[in-house]
Parts: C-alpha cells; sequence; structure tokens
C-alpha cells in the first residue's frame, strides 16, 4: 500500500509539470493575414507584433491569403518586418498578390503551399488599371530594396534575385511564382501542407502555436481607418462645416462635424502618429470657421480659408498618421483620393439636403418655410395697381392729399405727393409704394 502511495504522489507530480515544462519549449506566434491589405489590416498586423513580444515568441508566421490592397498599409507592415529581432515566416496558404507578395517578401523565409501563387505586384487603381510609370517606379524601388535587405548568400550572391522582383511590378509582364518556381528562382525555401509542416522543416517540430487575437478596441480602429469609413467622415465633416455657416448659431450640422472629425483623429490620437501640425492646423480653421459663423457677417475670406485648413488638414492625417514611415507619395496620393471621394460626397449631400427634394428638418434652418396664410391674420399685398404706375387718371375727390381717382373706369386710393388737386383734375400716377398710389 506505501508503494501505491508513493506511485500515485510520482504520477501525480509528472502530471502537474508536463504542461509547464511543454509550455517552456519554443513558441511560434502566428499572424493571419486573410482579408484584404488596408489601414485595418495594418493595425491588426502592429497589434499582432506588440502580442509576438509579450508572449516571447521565438518565430513569427504570417499566414497569408491575400490578393493584395493598398500599397501604403502594405509598405508599412514591410517595414516592420524588416525591423523584427525575431525570425519571420511566410506561409502562402493560397495567394499572395500584389500587397501581398511585397510582405511575403518581406519574412526572412518563405514557404508556398501546393497550388499556391505569389506575385504579380503592378499597382493599380480603383478600376484595375494599371497606374501612371512614377508609381511603378516606386513600387519596383520598394520591391527591390525589400529583396536587397536580405543580404547575400554563401556563393556571395544576392538570396533573392531583385530583378526578379522588380519583373513582378511591370505592367506588361507581372511576374507571379508558382512554389516550384518560387523554389527555383530563391524566392521560397520549400512548399509546405501547413503551419506545423512550416515549422518543421524549420527544425522547430514541437513548437507551442499561439495565434492572433484581435481585440473589440483594434476592430473599431481598423474600421474607422478603412478608405471608404474615411471618406464617408471626411464627408460628415466638410457637409457639416458648410452648413453650419449657412444656418444661425450651433446646431445639429455642426455637432455632425465634431463627432465626425474626432472619429476621423481617433485612430491616429490613439497610437500617436498623427504630426501636431495636422491637429494645429485643424483647429485654426475651425476657429476662422467659428470667426465666419459669429463675428464675420456672409460667406467669405475667413470661411474659405478656414474650410481650406481643415482639408489640408485632414489630408495630412491620412497621408502621414497610420504609415510607420512618415508621408510619401503613396501616401500623398491615397489621402488625397481619400479627399476628393469625400469632398465630391459633401458636395452631393449638400445639393440634397438644400433642395427640396431634402429633410424639412435640414431645410427649415436655410430658407423660409412657413407658409404666411390670410386665414391666420396675415394679408397679403397686391400689386396688380403697381402696373398703373406712368398713366393718366381723373380725380374723383379731392385730394387733401389723400382721395380717390378714377382710370378705366376703375376707382383707386391715391395721394398727392404735393399740393391739394381738386376733383375733376387730371393727374399723372408716378409711383406704388406700400400699397398705396401716388399721383401729381
Amino acid at each position: 500500500m506505501h508503494a501505491l502511495f508513493r506511485i500515485l504522489a510520482v504520477t501525480v507530480s509528472l502530471l502537474a509539470i508536463w504542461p509547464s515544462a511543454r509550455a517552456s519549449g519554443p513558441t511560434a506566434f502566428v499572424v493571419p493575414i486573410e482579408t484584404e491589405i488596408d489601414m485595418a489590416a495594418w493595425r491588426h498586423f502592429r497589434q499582432a507584433c506588440r502580442q509576438a513580444h509579450e508572449a516571447n515568441a521565438d518565430i513569427m508566421v504570417l499566414k497569408l491569403n491575400t490578393y493584395g490592397g493598398e500599397l501604403a498599409a502594405a509598405d508599412s507592415i514591410r517595414t516592420l518586418l524588416l525591423r523584427q529581432s525575431m525570425p519571420t515566416v511566410a506561409f502562402v496558404d493560397v495567394n499572395a498578390a500584389s500587397a501581398g507578395a511585397l510582405i511575403a517578401l518581406a519574412c526572412d523565409s518563405v514557404f508556398m503551399a501546393p497550388g499556391a501563387s505569389m506575385g504579380a505586384a503592378t499597382v493599380v487603381n480603383g478600376a484595375g488599371e494599371p497606374m501612371p510609370r512614377k508609381y511603378q517606379s516606386y513600387m519596383e524601388t520598394i520591391m527591390r530594396s525589400t529583396v536587397e535587405h536580405h543580404g547575400i548568400g554563401p556563393d556571395g550572391t544576392p538570396r533573392r534575385d531583385p530583378s526578379l522582383a522588380e519583373n513582378m511590378v511591370n505592367p506588361e509582364q507581372a511576374l507571379s511564382f508558382t512554389p516550384l518556381q518560387a523554389i527555383e528562382a530563391g524566392y521560397a525555401q520549400g512548399q509546405a501542407t501547413s503551419v506545423d509542416a512550416v515549422l518543421a522543416q524549420l527544425g522547430m517540430p514541437h513548437c507551442n502555436l499561439q495565434y492572433y487575437q484581435s481585440s473589440l478596441s483594434d476592430d473599431i480602429l481598423g474600421f474607422l481607418a478603412n478608405s471608404a469609413v474615411r471618406a464617408v467622415l471626411v464627408m460628415l465633416i466638410l457637409g457639416g462645416l458648410y452648413m453650419e455657416m449657412r444656418t444661425s448659431g450651433i446646431g445639429f450640422a455642426g455637432a455632425v462635424a465634431v463627432v465626425a472629425a474626432v472619429l476621423y483623429f481617433l485612430p491616429m490620437l490613439v497610437v500617436g502618429t498623427v504630426p501636431a501640425w495636422v491637429l494645429l492646423c485643424f483647429i485654426g480653421g475651425v476657429v476662422l470657421i467659428a470667426l465666419e459663423v459669429f463675428v464675420v457677417p456672409g460667406f467669405g475670406v475667413t470661411g474659405v480659408c478656414g474650410i481650406i485648413a481643415v482639408v489640408a488638414s485632414l489630408a495630412g492625417g491620412a497621408a502621414a498618421g497610420d504609415s510607420i514611415s512618415g508621408i510619401d507619395i503613396t501616401g500623398i496620393g491615397n489621402a488625397l483620393i481619400t479627399i476628393g471621394i469625400g469632398a465630391s460626397l459633401a458636395i452631393a449631400l449638400i445639393l440634397y439636403l438644400t433642395s427640396r427634394h431634402g429633410p424639412v428638418f435640414f431645410r427649415r434652418h436655410s430658407e423660409l418655410m412657413k407658409e404666411l396664410k390670410v386665414s391666420d391674420g396675415f394679408i397679403g399685398v397686391d400689386m396688380e395697381p403697381a402696373k398703373l404706375v406712368g398713366r393718366t387718371a381723373r380725380t374723383v375727390t379731392d385730394m387733401r392729399p389723400a382721395g380717390k381717382i378714377e382710370i378705366d373706369g376703375e376707382v383707386y386710393d391715391a395721394v398727392s405727393t404735393g399740393e391739394f388737386i381738386a376733383a375733376g383734375k387730371t393727374v399723372d400716377i408716378v409711383k406704388y409704394e406700400n400699397a398705396q398710389l401716388y399721383v401729381k
């Protein structure tokens, strides 16, 4: 019996230390990138890097299945990958096209699943058409510098041929790799069917896998950083400010503009990447618009300068606030597109709200919407007698100075502009004011 208790005690001790011993092995942090590469994806990846370092991960594995997306977001992810102290591995599960290819090549190693593809990094616009040559040239430079970052191989040649990276950008060629082609060109280290298979080929077959878990705040900030959402916020900011300048006091339009501005800058403020001049420019623009509303009458230079300052701050924030490397040509281009779309939407919104088809709630603050009815005690002014100005009439009564005149058989009240006039005299009708004919 004593021996049995000893065996049970040893067994319990082994079971107690087994999880900790298992957890003490190497840790691989897996980051799935399986959506469009946009600012939301960039924010998620930045948070994933923080989680990986907090978990003391030994290696980071990016599981890729994406057709690409925004170059500015992909470049930020690429830059952060190149700065990682831990080894990074790209596992191309299905696709790594365009911006996805750039991210894959930024990793130290690349593995591809059978049937996967990687490449075709041509810069295109929203319609899928290639952008002008200067954008392609910039992308070629990014691709080449990414490949060159991984240095020279044992034979004295680059580990990855930079010219092949440039050919991925060429609109006429748009080079892409199958797994075997990528391995032959030195752009991939092997094929694998899963993350575990990738780690086994790297000599880490018993890694503890930890997957990136996004938080609600990350999802919200990522949503607000989306280009389409930003365009809508720009529409609300510009449209709200314009409507506020066209109406008296502080109302609903101003409140909408303020809330939209807070949501627009919130992702940048949380991360701390918004430049100081952007906030100063925005605050200055709001001050100028406030002066236009409360101090300077009409819609003049103060209001125009305020709107220009606000637009400049919105564009500057979009160009620099999300990029790890600051303002660049792609950031400026994307920012101008976002602001342009937002401004166009704002103009369309203003035209609709101020038209007769717009909601009465908005129109009643910018135009006279109340009908003055006779039944409510209002008296309309008849403008028909104004047509008699310049004609000749005959006085029916003495004009002292008021009296009556006759013209075309009709009798009208009239007032003499000068001396009294006796009845039966010929007079000239000289004007019609305040519902009254004047004669001399």
